[in-house]
């Protein structure tokens, strides 16, 4: 059972991540997690509150079932799924130079 103040929190997530710069944010700050499963989770909060999963699976041309399936804790979305999924949250996906390592030779 959720206490009031884990649902005050997941009400005032829900509305801070249908904000572009928000969604954009706590999509980068999960990415920066090694453990994958921070960025699927993620990525359900962010459909979550962006349509919910049916719409948003439906917007991204999955079937609902393949939308959860993919970001499931043990998902592992192909790289197309994931951009169509990115692209009805209006984000995308980008590489960006790694600043922490020497350049591989």
């Amino acid at each position: 059972m959720r206490t009031r103040k884990t649902a005050d929190y997941h009400q005032e997530l829900m509305k801070a991540l249908q904000d572009p710069k928000e969604k954009a944010a706590y999509i980068n700050a999960a990415l920066e997690d090694a453990d994958k499963r921070v960025l699927l989770k993620a990525l359900r909060n962010v459909a979550e509150a962006n349509g919910g999963m049916s719409r948003v699976a439906t917007r991204a041309k999955l079937s609902r079932e393949s939308l959860y399936r993919m970001l499931s804790e043990k998902g592992n979305p192909e790289l197309s799924s994931l951009e169509r999924l990115l692209s009805v949250l209006n984000l995308e996906l980008r590489v960006i130079p790694h600043t922490h390592h020497a350049h591989a030779r």
